[in-house]
């Protein structure tokens, strides 16, 4: 399963993911709930996800260090101000945010499944290689922030 590690683009992910809660929510029956209020409560899961997702990545912007997940390795720099002293992948919330705000814009529980399986997934080929490289580069620094500060919320 090695062969999955920093293979896929989380952005991408999440379109895949949200594809396939679009398609389950095609074949199993959702939960009846006025559109108005699925539309309001989505809108403000998507808002919230979006202010961790910007303030993630205006922050790697600011410390000058690669806001590409696909190579960790390339860091400059251990980013544990800010949204980082929150969770330390603001991003990822994020995006799992967004595919919380689109199962509820389905109004189908069963999609929020694949939400689940998102950060399963992030755990196990995104998340856990970038900490393996970032505990290389940054050893103990990057050992003390993890005790402090989660991997989501």
């Amino acid at each position: 399963m090695k062969s999955l590690e920093l293979k896929i683009p989380p952005l991408f992910l999440v379109i895949i993911f949200g594809i396939l809660m679009w398609c389950l929510s095609m074949f199993l029956p959702g939960v009846i709930v006025s559109k108005s209020i699925s539309f309001a409560v989505a809108g403000i899961v998507f808002m919230v996800g979006l202010a961790f997702a910007l303030f993630g990545v205006l922050s790697f912007k600011k410390s000058d260090t690669t806001v590409n997940p696909m190579v960790p390795q390339e860091a400059t720099s251990l980013v544990t101000s800010g949204v980082y002293q929150i969770t330390r992948n603001p991003m990822y919330v994020g995006f799992l945010l967004f595919l919380l705000a689109w199962a509820i814009y389905l109004t189908n529980v069963y999609a929020l499944l694949f939400s689940l399986g998102f950060v399963w997934y992030m755990n196990q080929f995104q998340i856990k290689p970038e900490e393996e490289m970032l505990t290389n580069l940054f050893g103990e620094q990057f050992t003390a922030y993890t005790d402090k500060v989660r991997r989501w919320l």
